[in-house]
């Protein structure tokens, strides 16, 4: 190289360093970002708004690299549809496995992904419960009062919210774990359909109509989402607990079709991993989820009432089974709210 065009090239690179601190930019902005998509459900928007700066942090703490997380959120079903159609995400954060496994069925995620991380890939935990108006007017106590003639529910669409889902599985599998028939199951859960007044499509949006719209006498959802709207609005509304109901996991995956194509493997599996640790479990229980590690269950214990649970694979054989008998196209609940 002649002494000219390296004068030359010296010329060029001291234009570009000092136009980037004219314009207050750092010189590494020059390289692509690290950027993940988590895409995940309606009532886990503000825990992972807690969640992604301190993994940002950690991460750049161990292994120097600068990475941003972006989030995505709606209903589950509604969510994994749209990873399905192309959504770039990197990782799903979702309420039920069923979910995932759709997205296994597609070839975006592993087949066996439950068994990627520790207690099936759920790093966490919820249940579902009642939001009534302050006093329970209307005595919802359990699971029969939301069949009563003029009681309201509020309750999402099963086939496209998670929480709605396990709504209608919480209800039918009170009845069976009580030694109830299935007929009987099919019948309680008909008439909770029948007062249901309207459908939302995601959890934040009954939310929404519970609380902002005032429509209804319960709003049936994930224990955290009550708590957060208590600590909200005050003494507007108060919390019940029926006498069983079930046990909400929320699973989560590498979508790995997308990390490997983006070279993104390491960061993701270093973000899930994430949730497992203590101070993300610290963070998990102060947003009323309940978290697997036994320090932050035990400091943040006066969140959690204990309450009868069940599984999915109790009482429906696994989700799978739970989703073709009650859920597909023409299923049980597609019956049920037909003949609303």
């Amino acid at each position: 190289m002649t002494t000219k065009n390296m004068t030359r090239r010296v010329v060029i690179a001291s234009f570009l360093t000092a136009s980037a601190t004219l314009l207050g930019l750092p010189l590494q902005a020059q390289a692509a970002e690290t950027v993940l998509l988590n895409a995940s459900y309606d009532v886990a928007r503000e825990l992972f708004k807690d969640i992604n700066p301190a993994f940002v942090a950690e991460w750049k703490k161990t292994t120097g690299e600068t990475i941003n997380v972006n989030q995505s959120h709606g209903g589950s079903s509604k969510q994994a549809r749209s990873v399905a159609d192309g959504m770039e995400a990197a990782v799903v954060t979702m309420n039920q496995a069923n979910d995932i496994d759709m997205l296994a069925d597609r070839g975006l995620v592993v087949q066996d992904w439950a068994k990627k991380f520790p207690n099936n890939a759920a790093p966490f935990y919820s249940t579902m419960v009642y939001l009534v108006r302050k006093g329970n007017p209307k005595q919802i106590k359990d699971w029969a009062d939301l069949a009563k003639p003029g009681v309201k529910v509020i309750i999402p669409n099963p086939k496209t919210a998670g929480n709605g889902r396990y709504t209608y599985l919480a209800a039918w599998g009170s009845v069976l774990k009580k030694g109830g028939s299935e007929a009987q199951a099919r019948e309680l859960v008909g008439k909770i359909f029948k007062n249901v007044p309207v459908l939302d499509a995601g959890g934040r949006g009954a939310t929404t109509t519970f609380t902002q719209r005032e429509i209804g006498d319960v709003l049936v959802t994930f224990e955290n989402e009550v708590n957060l709207v208590r600590a909200e609005f005050g003494d507007k509304f108060d919390v019940v607990y029926p006498s069983i109901s079930i046990l909400a996991e929320s699973p989560v995956a590498v979508v790995d079709k997308v990390v490997d194509r983006r070279n993104l493997r390491k960061q993701a599996t270093g973000y899930l991993n994430f949730l497992y640790s203590e101070q993300a479990q610290d963070i998990i229980a102060k947003h009323y989820f309940r978290p697997r590690s036994e320090t932050a269950f035990k400091k943040y214990n006066a969140n959690f009432k204990q309450i009868t649970l069940f599984t999915v694979d109790d009482v429906f054989g696994g989700w799978k089974a739970a989703q073709k008998k009650h859920f597909d196209d023409g299923g049980e609940f597609d019956k049920i709210y037909q003949s609303k």
